[in-house]
């Protein structure tokens, strides 16, 4: 069935009253770079006024919860860090958790503090941030595995350097028990009115060289979605994800049950919406800023 537009009050009246607990990407749907999207925040508290549950669900791996209630509450937007689930965070939980990753070993990261501090906020040491300088075929010998890196996780990062892909690679070519996990693999990153290379084109650069596949976290993987459908007990049929990629939000809904609505602010277009054999969209509209029109 083909995803239903929605352009009027009354459709969005009908959107607002369907649901009790929507989930949002941010990049592309909340904000593009540093630019709010018009209206979104006042379309987040008049949800919020009307008794709705919000969650925030996303892929950018390059600030911590904490980071993103501070940037939220710039915006003017109320969130806690509860209500945040990001995938550097669903990449914490697991190694701690699932893999139950030894506090001996340490992380290499390929990516920013936003993965930094949630794998030490659960007692994971990171290396790998300094790893800048320079590097010439001459001084490679420099770069040798290191025994005590228990796992190598792939994020955004916006100071990648060839010395920490080349740490990274002799790492997992070197120790196959050395777990490889991405926090994410977006192949572009929204950046107000350009797109950019995302995490998946830097993960790309590992995977080839190391022939080997990481474990990925977020949207629309089966770890993020178990993550936020099973820790917040949801009832699929009462929950609506807000996104603006077919391939990481839409899919990501649909693998949780979820009922979908995708906006035109980010990624997708119209065109790529309804075409056919792309991830069905329940729903889709302009801009979640225009729910701003229903008031309180």
């Amino acid at each position: 069935m083909a995803p239903a537009r929605l352009a009027t009050r009354s459709d969005y009246e009908s959107l607002v009253d369907r649901f009790d607990t929507f989930l949002f990407d941010c990049d592309g749907v909340i904000w593009n770079g540093a630019a709010v999207v018009p209206n979104a925040p006042a379309a987040l508290e008049m949800l919020r006024r009307r008794g709705k549950r919000l969650v925030f669900v996303t892929n950018n791996s390059a600030k911590s919860r904490r980071d993103y209630v501070a940037k939220f509450a710039r915006l003017g937007i109320q969130a806690s860090a509860d209500e945040i689930f990001s995938s550097a965070y669903a990449t914490a939980v697991y190694l701690r958790d699932v893999a139950k990753f030894d506090p001996a070993k340490k992380a290499y990261v390929v990516g920013g503090s936003g993965i930094r501090q949630e794998l030490e906020d659960v007692g994971i040491s990171t290396i790998g941030h300094e790893d800048t300088a320079p590097v010439s075929l001459e001084s490679l010998h420099e770069v040798v595995p290191d025994p005590d890196v228990g796992a190598v996780i792939c994020g955004i990062d916006y100071d990648i350097s060839y010395r920490k892909l080349a740490h990274a690679h002799v790492n997992l070519a070197e120790n196959r028990d050395c777990l490889f996990i991405a926090t994410n693999d977006d192949r572009t990153l929204p950046g107000g009115k350009h797109m950019y290379p995302g995490s998946g084109a830097l993960l790309s650069v590992l995977t080839h060289s190391t022939q080997r596949a990481p474990l990925v976290m977020g949207k629309p993987n089966p770890p993020m979605v178990e993550c936020v459908v099973q820790s917040l007990r949801l009832d699929p049929d009462r929950s609506c994800m807000v996104g603006d990629r077919l391939d990481t939000d839409v899919l990501f809904g649909i693998r949780g049950g979820l009922r979908t609505l995708c906006v035109l602010t980010g990624v997708a277009d119209e065109a790529a919406i309804l075409a056919p054999g792309a991830p069905a969209a329940s729903y889709y509209m302009a801009s979640l800023g225009d729910l701003a029109e229903l008031g309180g």
